[in-house]
């Protein structure tokens, strides 16, 4: 009876992941722009305020889903974005890097 309601719960979390797959790749998609922003030197505070509030909702959902490694990836990229009162441009590469592991995390679950 356990492995039953195990399976149900793995094929649960697997129709939860399709339903919000498409708003986790929006969000690593706000992340990938503002870091482009930054290394332009055109990030605005709305765009910062906004992949703050992406990176926060990513590190929540990739824990949920046992994405450790996404959801810590996630905080930093959330704490950099809190910089008060602009996100230093030097970290640019930094946040790239971030996003791009974030995009290969979620496209690689299954």
């Amino acid at each position: 009876m356990e492995q039953a309601g195990q399976s149900s719960m793995t094929e649960a979390l697997a129709q939860l992941w399709v339903k919000f797959l498409p708003e986790m790749e929006e969000r690593v998609a706000i992340l990938e722009a503002a870091s482009s922003a930054l290394g332009e030197g055109k990030l605005s505070t709305h765009q910062r305020e906004e992949a703050n509030s992406a990176a926060h909702k990513l590190a929540g959902v990739l824990g949920t889903f046992g994405l450790t490694k996404g959801t810590i990836l996630a905080r930093e990229a959330e704490i950099m974005y809190s910089g008060e009162p602009e996100t230093d441009p030097d970290s640019a590469a930094d946040l790239a890097r971030i996003a791009e592991e974030l995009r290969t995390t979620v496209a690689s679950h299954k």
